[in-house]
């Protein structure tokens, strides 16, 4: 059982300290709560130790699916593959950050992957910031908290200043237009950037400008001039760019062949993205006490989710049960893509019977942890709850 501690004071006036104005805004907050999630000390540790654990596995996984050529069971678009290994194999692509999703965790229940959020992972502000105010806004010491996302995140983009010294460091960091919660998380970004020395612009991504001779240009609208700038962060998913802008593709791919440009994320966690990496994790490390098995059909005997290979916020999730039947199902815009089935577990429950599933940071090492609450299926109307270690 989720044990919750209310903590009277929200953290409006400390983000306001902190200069985080901007979440304050009514698309984040209206989903967050007062409520913690209270863990233990080795809790929080073994949730840690997982993420660090997983991600190792995931880098041995996309090894293996790079070697074997596996790239078309995972639904990786033939067009991204080149990029793919262009990134993989030049060790200044580091990966910059993600979130593991996982189950269990509390009162002794075994942490189990659910997936990777390896390539877009939203829910930065909410985790680095958001409930790190709420501690000191209730008097708690931030010692009480799994949480250095923000200072992790300057380390990885100092790690990548270190990694890349022949370019210079501008970055450029472009969310998609009319999206207020990626804004947000692309602002958060942009700050650990700038702590770790880097000069920074945010952009939507329908105005950069990309040239496969030249590299990345944004246009200053100050005086009208293009800047070239020698790092870009997108959150766009790379699938999305495939399918849907070839030839803007094709360009990315003579960006990063050349050295005109470092494109964060890479490629490459695409592989770690698609849900079909759940089936080779199972192949290579069977009955890992951190996995579930998982498959391309109905687990026999067993009750099961069905996933598409790149669904997002629990969008077309099906919950199996051990008979076949159907126990629940959310609808969503990403049904032609394949599906991969993997074994139900329960997730900890509070006494009002909200699910909880734990969000683990990873930013080169694990950083920081969050959990979102809602239904049998975490979607889009799922919330926000932090924690406190006590």
């Amino acid at each position: 059982m989720i044990s919750l501690k209310t903590l009277n004071t929200p953290p409006d006036e400390q983000l306001q300290n902190l200069g985080w104005d901007w979440m304050l805004g009514q698309d984040t907050l209206p989903y967050l709560t007062n409520e913690v999630v209270v863990l233990r000390a080795d809790e929080a540790d073994a949730y840690y130790e997982a993420a660090n654990e997983l991600f190792e596995m995931f880098v041995a996984a996309g090894q293996h699916i790079i070697d074997e050529n596996r790239f078309a069971e995972l639904g990786i678009p033939a067009n991204l593959v080149e990029l793919i290994k262009l990134s993989w194999d030049d060790d200044r692509n580091i990966h910059l950050y993600g979130r593991f999703d996982l189950a269990g965790g509390i009162d002794g229940k075994p942490i189990k992957l659910i997936e990777f959020n390896a390539d877009t992972a939203t829910c930065l502000p909410e985790t680095a910031v958001v409930q790190y105010a709420h501690l000191k806004a209730n008097g708690f010491d931030e010692s009480h908290q799994f949480n250095a996302v923000f200072e992790t995140l300057t380390g990885q983009f100092e790690e990548l200043l270190a990694m890349n010294p022949d370019l210079q460091p501008t970055l450029l960091l472009s969310a998609m237009r009319d999206f207020p919660e990626d804004d947000a998380n692309v602002m958060l970004l942009g700050e650990a950037a700038r702590e770790a020395d880097f000069e920074i612009e945010f952009d939507f991504v329908d105005n950069v400008e990309f040239s496969a001779d030249e590299g990345i240009f944004w246009q200053n609208p100050k005086d009208g001039q293009f800047e070239k700038l020698d790092f870009w962060f997108k959150l766009v998913p790379w699938e999305s760019i495939a399918e849907d802008e070839p030839e803007l593709l094709k360009i990315l791919t003579e960006i990063v062949r050349k050295r005109l440009a470092v494109i964060l994320n890479p490629a490459y966690t695409l592989l770690f993205q698609s849900k079909y990496i759940l089936k080779i994790l199972w192949e290579l490390y069977p009955n890992h006490p951190l996995l579930l098995e998982a498959d391309t059909q109905p687990l026999s005997g067993k009750a099961c989710v069905e996933k598409v290979l790149f669904g997002r916020e629990g969008a077309n999730v099906r919950i199996l049960n051990a008979d076949g039947s159907e126990r629940q199902a959310v609808d969503g815009d990403y049904n032609a893509y394949p599906k991969i089935y993997q074994e139900y577990v329960e997730f900890p429950k509070d006494s009002t019977g909200h699910s909880y599933q734990a969000g683990v940071f990873y930013a080169g090492e694990a950083c920081g942890l969050g959990f979102r609450r809602g239904g049998l299926i975490l979607d889009n109307t799922a919330g926000f709850v932090g924690h406190v270690i006590d």
